[in-house]
């Protein structure tokens, strides 16, 4: 059993030590996608992940994966396709699109978790000036690639990535890395992808001093 949380009482979580071993690091349900919830949530390392028909569920697994900016590994055709001049990169131009192009179906996904609920939620984020895009454009002018997140302090908490021409949402992950703002991007759960990238995981104990030391 997990909690429940009330949406009409003021932004709580239960000590993220108590979550669920399976499935991994669930910790509560209900509470809102308000910008008080979501701040104290990503305050903490808590993100919420659910589908449609599902209350809303908040999760903090561990361990947790991460990429140290230092350890990010551009591959060198990565590194070829970021000095040709094929793509253009901007910030925040276009943060609606980028999600909901995030949104969208996948050929080797039945669904999303990114419910219209969730869209909703983060563009209210984004106009508060907590969550933020980045942009990949080819030279038609089309967004080609982008991904989104959480800025908050120093760590970004990356949510999702999109590539509609190969490699596109990679550079704008090395955009990311590369900019020196972030110490830490939080990558939640791992994939091949993000290992090939260079992400690791780390433990719970390091992950949450992370957040009181940058956050």
């Amino acid at each position: 059993m997990i909690p429940w949380l009330d949406p009409d009482a003021p932004p709580y979580f239960p000590d993220t030590a108590t979550v669920l071993d399976q499935p991994n690091g669930l910790l509560a349900a209900g509470g809102k996608l308000s910008l008080d919830w979501l701040l104290v949530a990503y305050r903490q390392g808590i993100f919420p992940w659910f589908s449609n028909n599902e209350p809303i569920l908040w999760w903090s697994p561990a361990p947790r994966t991460v990429i140290f900016p230092q350890k990010f590994h551009s591959s060198k055709s990565l590194n070829k396709l970021s000095r040709q001049s094929r793509y253009r990169l901007t910030r925040n131009h276009a943060f609606e699109s980028v999600i909901k192009l995030c949104a969208a179906p996948r050929d080797n996904q039945p669904g999303t978790w990114i419910v219209d609920d969730m869209v909703e939620a983060y563009i209210a984020m984004h106009n508060a000036g907590f969550a933020r895009s980045i942009e990949c454009w080819n030279t038609q002018n089309k967004l080609v690639g982008g991904l989104y997140g959480v800025s908050l302090g120093r760590i970004f908490f990356g949510e999702s990535m999109f590539s509609l021409e190969s490699s596109t949402s990679k550079l704008c992950l090395k955009h990311l890395v590369e900019s020196g703002e972030y110490e830490l991007i939080d990558c939640q759960l791992p994939t091949d992808h993000l290992a090939l990238l260079g992400a690791t995981e780390i433990d719970r104990v390091e992950f949450e001093r992370l957040l009181d030391q940058h956050v």
